[in-house]
């Protein structure tokens, strides 16, 4: 295990230290994320709604807003279109629940994976066989040109709620606005919100311009805080940084997550058995929440996840139900792809990137694997899953190294015409290719990979380390300081620290990784006490494998991220092993 630990001005951690009244360790972690004056830190800690920048520059908001607004004094009946991704379906959400606590007529719908991925000509169809003369797309419309004609030709205008790169030159987009802050005309400085984030920001601006128009006299004015729990939902599911204006949304949207208010995320965490005294965090939705949300729309229709989010207090456990059922099946089938991605892989390097497609794998849990695998890898993955009457295949691909995906399929393109179709941002992508081009599309991407690696910079070995700690340090308020970071995810990852020459007095190995197909090692388990007898509990998930050879009596260095564990109503602090080697 080498570790690295960050560079920091200790200066600065002391001045910290002394201003915010934390310990060292959390101080270090705020100046390592670029954190030096003390108000900054105040308000890194406690973000507040008020500190986000107004959406001026955003391209395409004026224009959308207007006629959103327009069309609901006028009474017309809007359709809200959202993709089949968390993103997707929140970003449907949140319009949907927004536009109707404003008096509006809306027909929500989100996208079949049967169907394609985004908006298509015959969801413009059924819009229009609805009588909507405006629809709105949320994390999917950028690139959808010929579903935006059939529209135009139904005599319907769409405006595009979107975050995917913007391929041309968006004066021409066939859309009647495009809301995305990849347009090069675009000057809002921040571009990594997810759509449900930019949704919200739609929601917002419509809601002062419906107040300005005098539209609330007569009725309740929408409270767009209460649409916070879908905008932390989609943001930390779309893998989106969790920077700036995320980190303010996410932050305040996981607590009006906390609340449980919206009855069907209340019951889908009943449904997943989330502890109703756990604290919503990243994790939870990221292991509990997104992988069910996802579920239906990876087996086909996403739409029972919408009805879940829109659903009442009547009909919400009914409907998480649903949700539960299709993640057992989900999960079923993820184990089995994996297990054969694995097989093929077998023992040898793959490369800079991994390519590696199946006969009859479902496109709905490529992706997914895909982010096992670079888990396991740490290289960029792309899982193609081929359609065995067709011979077409789609794609999923998950980064890492900082590997920008969209650029390398871009330079995979033009060097060789393998992919029939690609879209996505920097961290999630999916695409297309017949079967006879996987083994192009590999070298392709492996040379283009290779290349964005070097462009990079160079890549330290080892694992960085926030702060060296004892182990007696390692305590409740210690973890409550570093949670307080957080949300986690994207360019502000979870702070780790190391301590050295802990005792290990117990060691087991419990629970299953992800499935016994792929040789799941389970969890390792440790009691440590440290020369003061201070005795503190550490789990590593997935480092099962890690108890052989590990002896009572052994002292081992341990990089972690120190966590509160309650069992039995009663709370401790407790290390979540990242690594571990031998002292010394």
């Amino acid at each position: 295990m080498h570790l690295r630990l960050r560079p920091v001005d200790d200066q600065l951690v002391a001045r910290l230290a002394s201003a915010l009244r934390v310990r060292t360790a959390t101080a270090r972690c705020l100046v390592a994320r670029g954190v030096h004056d003390p108000r900054d830190a105040q308000s890194f800690v406690d973000p507040r709604l008020a500190a986000l920048r107004p959406p001026a520059g955003l391209a395409g908001l004026p224009r959308a807003v207007e006629r959103i607004a327009d069309a609901v004094q006028k009474g017309e009946r809007l359709g809200v279109f959202g993709d089949y991704d968390v993103d997707g379906v929140t970003t449907a959400a949140l319009l949907t629940s927004f536009l109707r606590a404003a008096g509006a007529e809306v027909e929500p719908c989100v996208a079949r994976r049967d169907a394609g991925y985004g908006f298509t000509a015959s969801a413009a169809a059924d819009f229009a066989a609805r009588g909507c003369r405006l629809v709105i797309t949320g994390d999917c419309g950028t690139s959808d040109l010929d579903a935006l004609g059939a529209a135009a030709a139904h005599g319907m205008e769409v405006i595009v709620v979107d975050h995917h790169t913007v391929p041309s030159d968006a004066s021409t987009h066939p859309s009647f606005a495009l809301v995305n802050p990849f347009r090069a005309d675009s000057t809002f400085p921040f571009r990594g919100m997810a759509s449900v984030g930019l949704a919200f920001y739609v929601a917002a601006a419509v809601r002062t311009e419906l107040r300005d128009r005098g539209h609330f006299r007569t009725m309740p004015e929408p409270d767009v805080r209460e649409l916070l729990d879908l905008v932390a939902l989609g943001t930390i599911a779309d893998l989106v940084p969790l920077a700036e204006e995320n980190r303010i949304l996410t932050s305040l949207g996981l607590k009006r997550l906390q609340s449980r208010a919206r009855p069907g995320i209340a019951a889908l965490l009943a449904a997943a058995g989330v502890d109703p005294e756990r604290e919503i965090d990243e994790r939870v939705i990221a292991w509990k929440l997104a992988p069910r949300i996802n579920a239906p729309g990876r087996l086909g229709a996403a739409m029972p996840s919408l009805s879940l989010l829109l659903a009442d207090e009547a009909s919400a456990t009914e409907r998480a139900s649903a949700l539960e059922a299709a993640n057992t099946e989900r999960r079923s089938l993820q184990d089995k792809v994996m297990f054969e991605a694995l097989e093929q892989l077998g023992d040898r390097d793959p490369g800079p990137a991994i390519v590696i497609a199946g006969e009859g794998w479902p496109h709905g849990v490529v992706g997914i694997v895909a982010a096992k695998l670079v888990d396991k890898y740490q290289r960029p993955a792309f899982v193609v899953g081929i359609d065995r009457e067709t011979g077409i295949g789609r794609g999923s691909a998950r980064t890492a190294a900082g590997i920008n995906l969209y650029q390398a399929l871009t330079m995979a393109s033009e060097a060789s015409p393998c992919l029939t179709r690609f879209g996505g941002h920097a961290a999630a992508a999916g695409f297309t290719l017949d079967r006879a081009q996987v083994a192009a599309l590999a070298d392709a991407l492996g040379s283009a990979c290779s290349r964005l690696a070097e462009g990079s910079g160079p890549v330290v070995a080892g694992r960085e380390i926030d702060a060296e700690v004892r182990l007696a340090e390692v305590d409740e308020r210690l973890a409550a300081e570093l949670a307080g970071l957080g949300p986690f995810g994207q360019q502000n990852p979870s702070p780790t620290l190391v301590t050295r020459h802990a005792r290990v007095t117990a060691v087991r190995v419990v629970g299953n990784g992800f499935g016994s197909k792929a040789g799941s090692p389970g969890h390792l388990k440790l009691t440590l006490e440290d020369d003061t007898q201070t005795i503190r509990s550490a789990i590593g998930f997935g480092l099962g494998d890690r108890a052989q050879g590990l002896d009572i009596g052994a002292r081992v260095d341990l990089a972690f991220v120190p966590t509160v564990s309650t069992w039995n109503g009663r709370r401790s602090a407790e290390l979540e092993v990242a690594d571990l080697a031998p002292s010394g």
